[in-house]
């Protein structure tokens, strides 16, 4: 994910840049048409001469804001909105390769999983400064830095640097004590001050005369260049019995603690992020620096106007702390999943290993199966979107709808397996709590989340309103075919209500009846599997239907509503050539190793949360509607931050919807199906709690994106109604059967 954030996307008006790029006709066919045509022409053709930039974005809109210079007010007052409600529409994409283009491309496409990272390198000299500063080794002199007394620096010396200043004195200490290890014991002391505080100080390769290369044989440093005939280390290079047993003395006694004390510095500093530069330090001070004979080893402190000697510069750093280091990706993959991969190894061994909890019990195992998914769940996106970028419109949409839902579908079928053998329904009421909560989250939380943080950059946002007012159509059907049989239980269903109590102490008076709940298996279940069951294998069968019918609609027959083509208008410097952090098969194996880990974290999530279901004050509901649903949609959640704020709120909003009418029209049916093959307690009968939210929610995400514009404050209206459905669910007693 860093790499998206290295390099972007632009928005600019590029109807001369892209003169090949199609006109596509209004298809609206009313009489105002022309006049309406004509004027977006005029009002679009003034703005192309404009060419500001509008973020990183990665695709140029033919109608961006005007700035005032370009119009007159009276003018843009009264065309602005006619304007841009025809042509914000028209997208072009511009991308640095074609597999780039494909993977934009696909974002727009419906089905189709949206992926902000970029799966192909972008050529160095095209990343921004702090991009680059980011990837750089730190051998770089600067010319003013300004003072190196910054907070970061502080942290620094407040973690490592005091201790690591002390172990370097208690090494040359040893090294002293040793006599024959003197001039490693010098090299120590001015090491110790060097770590103590780093900052504006420079670690030089003293050159060696080339009469004494010659002697000793050496042409290289130990890390590059050519190997000799025979290897030795560069600190071995001195001649003589002296010089070979003081390097004997220093690897066997200093070399291997200060090793250990790197590379936990390194490994803490790394898991940090935003002092990755200090476990730069520490990697290169531990494979070059004390390699290094001490007269090789020169340490001196930069000033303001001074420029360096002759010699090679091992270590010059002046900041420990980065805050754009949450950029910082390793082989297209960003620094968080791979800073929470070591973590999944961790919650398999200990899940499996220790099966009688005898070193952590089941509340930790569970918390960890669930962070555990996060990264997984990353893995098996950029997984998703490499293979579609580098392949056919077929191929993509069938990895897509194969692996879009397998994080929630290996969680939902593993925890219906256990609830099965165990012969207790709360599990599928989770279930079903957990597959409320991602609708309800998608359709108000992820959108108004991104309203929101967008809306701070942006004062107002506008959004593609046709494409979403086809998944808000997919929506309401999705949900009213899901919700069909509970609605039907209620109508036919017969009331049954356990715990009743008389009030009035009178045969005849008011009765106060505790967890009442419509039974659909009287008379030995002929309503439930004469007319409820086959309703909802209907239902099952119908969705996917309608699934496939909106993408044969958005993929084939109206394309012109998302408006979508790839410009040959490269940035200078472009290469197009892709090279893509992963090929086709190699995302291949990640996805399915990913999807096998996923099944196993599940397995332990599912089998370490009974005890906190059987043993917790708070509501299985609530539980199900924000742990399980929630979780897993955190890369998608991160996705839709990044696009809302490089003001692409339209593919935000897509993210939300599209796992929504999954859920509903895919994860559903899904379940339903698996439950034919192997029963289950799982029913399409949902509680009132679960339908009033999620219809509550869809009737009002529809309202809010009915004008294709927003603000922040609509994206808290969402985010506030969702926080009050948590609260319902928080204080609402649990399902029957739990």
């Amino acid at each position: 994910m860093a790499s998206d954030a290295e390099f972007g996307r632009r928005r600019r008006c590029c109807a001369q840049d892209t003169p090949d790029v199609p006109k596509v006709p209004d298809s609206r066919g009313d009489s105002d048409g022309p006049r309406r045509g004509s004027l977006c022409d005029r009002h679009c053709a003034a703005i192309n001469n404009v060419q500001g930039d509008l973020g990183d974005l990665g695709c140029h809109l033919h109608c961006p804001r005007v700035p005032p210079a370009m119009s007159t007010p009276s003018c843009y007052q009264q065309h602005s909105e006619e304007v841009c409600e025809s042509c914000v529409v028209k997208t072009t994409l511009t991308a640095e390769n074609a597999v780039e283009a494909n993977k934009l491309s696909n974002n727009y496409k419906f089905g189709f999983k949206k992926w902000k990272s970029h799966v192909t390198a972008r050529p160095w000299e095209d990343r921004s400064e702090i991009v680059k500063e980011l990837y750089s080794d730190l051998n770089v002199i600067r010319g003013s830095g300004g003072s190196t007394l910054t907070c970061g620096n502080v942290l620094y010396l407040l973690l490592f640097g005091w201790w690591l200043s002390l172990l370097y004195v208690l090494m040359a200490a040893v090294m002293f004590v040793t006599v024959i290890g003197a001039p490693y014991g010098r090299f120590c002391w001015d090491l110790a001050g060097y770590f103590l505080w780093p900052f504006g100080k420079v670690i030089q390769k003293v050159e060696v005369p080339k009469s004494h290369q010659a002697a000793t044989g050496e042409s290289s440093a130990l890390l590059g260049g050519p190997t000799p005939r025979r290897w030795r280390p560069q600190c071995w290079a001195g001649t003589g019995y002296w010089h070979y047993a003081s390097t004997v003395v220093w690897l066997c006694l200093a070399y291997p603690v200060l090793a250990l004390a790197h590379g936990l510095v390194c490994v803490t500093a790394w898991l940090l992020i935003v002092l990755i530069p200090v476990a730069k330090l520490s990697a290169r001070a531990t494979s070059r620096v004390l390699l290094l004979p001490p007269e090789r080893v020169l340490i001196r402190r930069l000033k303001m106007t001074e420029v360096p000697l002759e010699g090679e510069v091992i270590v010059c750093c002046y900041c420990a702390a980065n805050p754009y280091y949450y950029k910082y990706a390793v082989d297209g993959i960003n620094v968080f999943a791979v800073n929470l991969l070591p973590l999944v190894l961790v919650t398999l061994v200990l899940g499996y290993a220790d099966s009688p909890n005898h070193l952590t019990g089941s509340a930790v195992k569970f918390t960890l199966a669930l962070l555990s998914i996060m990264p997984l769940s990353y893995y098996i996106g950029m997984a998703i979107a490499s293979i579609s970028a580098q392949s056919n419109f077929a191929v993509g949409a069938v990895v897509n709808a194969t692996f879009g839902s397998i994080t929630e579908l290996t969680f939902y079928i593993t925890a219906l397996i256990k609830g099965s053998r165990e012969g207790n329904r709360c599990y599928a009421e989770v279930v079903k709590s957990a597959l409320t909560g991602t609708l309800v989250g998608c359709v108000l939380f992820v959108p108004g989340l991104c309203m929101v943080i967008g809306g701070i950059r942006h004062q107002e946002q506008r959004f593609n309103s046709r494409s979403a007012g086809v998944s808000s159509a997919l929506l309401f059907l999705s949900v009213g075919g899901v919700f069909a049989p509970t609605l039907f239980s209620k109508v036919y269903g017969k009331l049954v209500c356990g715990e009743c109590h008389n009030v009035t102490q009178n045969p005849l008076g008011h009765y106060l009846c505790h967890n009442c709940h419509f039974d659909l298996m009287d008379n030995n279940g002929t309503l439930y599997y004469s007319h409820v069951q086959p309703l909802v294998y209907t239902v099952s069968i119908l969705l996917p239907a309608a699934y496939l019918i909106g993408l044969f609609f958005t993929l084939k027959t109206h394309t012109h509503i998302y408006d979508i083509h790839v410009s040959d208008c490269h940035m200078p410097g472009h290469h197009h050539s892709a090279v893509v952090h992963w090929s086709r098969w190699r995302a291949l194996v990640i996805l399915l190793l990913s999807t096998l880990c996923m099944s196993a974290c599940a397995d332990l999530a599912t089998e370490h949360i009974s005890p906190i279901l059987t043993n917790s004050t708070i509501s299985q509901y609530f539980i199900g509607v924000t742990v399980l649903a929630m979780v897993p949609e955190l890369p998608e959640i991160v996705n839709g931050i990044q696009f809302a704020l490089q003001n692409n709120l339209s593919l935000s909003i897509e993210i939300g919807n599209c796992i929504a009418v999954q859920v509903c029209m895919l994860q559903i049916p899904i379940l339903v199906l698996f439950t034919i093959f192997y029963p289950t307690n799982f029913t399409l009968v949902f509680s009132d709690l679960h339908v009033y939210a999620s219809m509550f929610s869809v009737v009002l995400m529809n309202y809010i994106f009915m004008d294709g514009k927003c603000d922040y404050f609509q994206g808290t209206v969402l985010v506030m109604v969702y926080f009050i459905l948590l609260a319902v669910y928080f204080f609402a007693p649990s399902p029957s059967g739990c």
